[in-house]
Formats: structure tokens, sequence, C-alpha cells
């Protein structure tokens, strides 16, 4: 007899850890599988960062840290925000978290009342919708497609918006389509949202320097959209520091104040070594994590030429973060060796099990035609899995 909540038992698996662990599970039954599933650096976190964190061990910072996080990490953060997004913000709009996973929990669980509206721009972030159903929140999907990069435009927002609307959230660079918005298609945005002012706005911008187009611009820098967007970044990505669970937000003073009473009865403060070590990464110029991103531009330039070579396969070219997400569908209703395939989940099993590379469908992020590819690997971990995947499907 299942005695679990109704709320365990509604949530989704998350799909990117669900197809790392199908890949473990076939690697130890010893199957040579290339892993483009997850959204992880293969980079080492920087050496000046690995130091800061040994010294901060050496100084025994040991102790609880603030809920919020450490005034100097909360300093280096609104120099941050000053220096690479034009934004000014105090110390008591920062809230530094375990990674920026649970800032988005924490802004779900202060901001939604059961049955509030959040648009999310399809494709998302695979946690997104949970986060928001976990808070009672309703996920409002708004359809994009490939030949407009992926991106929501004006007249999709207007119409997806209604009186129960509370919130909206995109992340630009995207996970998962690579797609960047422009300071002129978010201004277009702001326009819309300009004439419902209790709608509020999250913007992650987690792959904020894995950008390949140059000229990142932040939805809060707009004057009248400042008081109403909650901006959400991290370390995890530029910085390949996965592992470290550093996020943090900036965000109007009552919603920070919010965050920190709801991850105070949660978690308390994030791990004291990490936020030492991460005050020097952002305190460091971000021209320290350049030769990350031009490898990351190389390894994209080699995906889309390879995967340009696959009939069936239609791709975009993605502007940031290291993921590819073409089009498949063309695959549907086809059987291939045997196995029949009827949507994009059918599709990244059968290259997991015919191609041994792991992908993660598009369902997953809300779209049901793609799949994702992460580049986050190395050029000969790349080259191999297109070739297993060309095999697998001729």
């Amino acid at each position: 007899m299942n005695q679990l909540s109704d709320r365990i038992n509604s949530l989704a698996t998350s799909a990117t850890l669900a197809m790392a662990a199908k890949a473990r599970e076939l690697r130890a039954e010893g199957k040579d599988i290339i892993g483009l599933s997850l959204g992880e650096p293969d980079f080492n976190t920087p050496d000046f960062i690995k130091n800061a964190a040994i010294e901060a061990i050496n100084q025994n910072y040991n102790s609880y840290t603030p809920v919020d996080g450490y005034v100097e990490l909360k300093e280096a953060i609104i120099k941050k925000f000053k220096r690479d997004n034009n934004l000014n913000y105090t110390l008591p709009q920062i809230v530094v978290s375990t990674g920026a996973k649970q800032s988005l929990a924490n802004i779900a669980a202060v901001m939604l009342n059961p049955g509030d509206e959040v648009i999310l721009p399809c494709p998302y972030w695979v946690s997104y919708s949970d986060i928001v159903k976990l808070s009672d929140g309703v996920p409002v999907e708004v359809q994009t497609s490939i030949d407009n990069d992926f991106k929501m435009t004006a007249e999709q927002l207007e119409a997806a918006i209604t009186p129960k609307t509370k919130m909206i959230w995109y992340s630009s660079p995207c996970n998962p389509s690579g797609s960047v918005y422009s300071k002129a298609e978010l201004r277009a945005l702001a326009d819309v949202l300009k004439k419902y002012p209790n709608i509020y706005i999250v913007s992650d911008e987690i792959y904020e320097h894995i950008n390949f187009k140059g000229g990142h611009f932040s939805m809060a820098e707009f004057e009248d959209m400042f008081d109403r967007t909650i901006t959400v970044n991290g370390v995890s990505k530029a910085f390949a520091m996965t592992g470290w669970r550093i996020g943090y937000i900036g965000a109007p003073d009552w919603i920070a104040r919010a965050c920190n009473k709801m991850q105070g009865q949660i978690t308390s403060g994030a791990n004291c070594i990490a936020q030492r070590a991460v005050i020097t990464a952002l305190e460091a110029d971000p021209s320290s994590i350049k030769y990350m991103v031009d490898e990351f531009k190389e390894r994209r330039s080699l995906i889309l030429n390879l995967l340009s070579e696959i009939e069936g396969f239609k791709t975009n070219e993605p502007e940031g973060a290291f993921y590819v997400f073409p089009n498949i569908s063309s695959y549907f209703g086809k059987t291939i060796k045997g196995k029949t395939i009827n949507n994009a989940s059918d599709f990244s099993l059968f290259l997991l099990e015919e191609a041994l590379v792991a992908t993660v469908t598009g369902e997953a992020f809300g779209n049901k035609d793609c799949i994702r590819i992460s580049y986050a690997a190395s050029q000969n971990d790349i080259k191999e899995a297109i070739k297993r995947i060309k095999t697998a499907l001729s």
C-alpha cells in the first residue's frame, strides 16, 4: 500500500537525472555509453577558485553560515551584478542558496498560491514545471518553434496572460535550446508586462557567460521592470562548479526577505567552504573563464556540422549555453531496427540502446518534437557520439 503523499506521487522525476542514472546502469553492465545528457561542464574548477577553498579550510571556516549568505559573498554578488549586468542591488536584496535550483524553489514557495499561473515559454528548463506544481501553481506552456529560435514573442505572451497569471519564468541563454533573448526582444515582452503590474518575472541567467554572440541583457535592466524581476544566477556552469552548489538571487527586498525566511526553515545557509571559494570566483574578471567559452564555441560548430550530415535532424544555431535542441519529428512513425519511434522519448531511448549515446527527450522540456544534446563533452566524444547516431539511424 502506497503511504506516500499525493505531492510526491504526482511529482515527475527529473528527466536529465533519470537519463544520467540509466546511462550509469548501462556502463555498470560494461556498455560503452557516451553521455551527452547532463548539463555539466567537463572542465575542472579553475585552480584559483580551488585554492581559495583550501585557504578557507585552513582558516577554519566550519561554522553555520548566515541563512542568506556571508556578507562578503553578498558584496561580491552586488559588485558582479553592477559590473556584468548594470544592476544595482543592496545587501538585503541578495540571497545565497544551495544552487540556483534551490533559489527557484524558494521563489515558487514564497510567491505562489494555489491556482496561480506561471507562464513558461517552451522549451523550458526541465524542473521549472514541477517546481511550480510543488507550490500549487499552474504551469502555462507557451510553445515556440525552431524557426523563431525557440523564443516567445510579445504576441504569444499577451495571449497567454489571464487574470490568474502571477509570474513568467524563462532562461536566457536558454537551457535546453541555447537561445538568447536580445535587448529588443526583452523590451517587447516588457511592453506587454507593463500593462499587467501584478505579474512578476523570474530571469534565470545561470548561462550568462556562456554566450557566443556577446552582449548579455537582463530584464531587470529596464527601469520599469526592476522592481518586478527576480534575477537568478549561480556559479555551476560558467565556473565549472556544479558540485559546489551555490546559486543566488537579486530581488525586491520583500521577496528576498521571504526567501531568506523560507530557506531558514529548510536548509539554513549554504556550505561555508563553497561560499568562500565563490567570493574569489565572482571577484575575478570574466575573462578568466574565456578559455572554456571559446572551447564550447568550437564544439558548437563541430556538433552542428556533424548533425547537418544526418538526414531528419533540423537544427538552429544556438547563441549560448552548451546544448543543441534538434527537431527530430521526421522520424516519428518510423520503425528502425524493429523499434517504432512514436515520440521524442522513444527516439532518445533508441539512441541510448542502439547507439549507446545518452541524450534527453524534449518532452521533459515541454517540447515533444525535439531532443536535447549537450556538447559539454570532449570533441572526440562528440565526434564518436554523432558517428554512432548516424550509423544507428542509417
